[in-house]
């Protein structure tokens, strides 16, 4: 079982709102470094990182597909 990158987002609270869906729909993610971008416009660019088991990536890629369809 090994964690593999799902996205990357410039803006902590965006993996963190990923991670919450993927999670509603019954999917393990953790997010990496939504936090070092604390302080905007500090020229830290850093993106935090959703990331998932690697057995559950095809399916988190579809159901944020479906979002964004939406």
């Amino acid at each position: 079982m090994s964690l593999v990158e799902l996205s990357r987002h410039m803006h902590g609270y965006e993996a963190e709102i990923i991670r919450g869906r993927l999670e509603a729909a019954g999917i393990g993610a953790v997010c990496f470094d939504s936090g070092v971008n604390i302080v905007e416009g500090a020229g830290i660019a850093l993106p935090a990182r959703v990331m998932v088991l690697k057995e559950d990536l095809d399916e988190a890629k579809a159901i944020l597909a479906e979002d964004v369809a939406l």
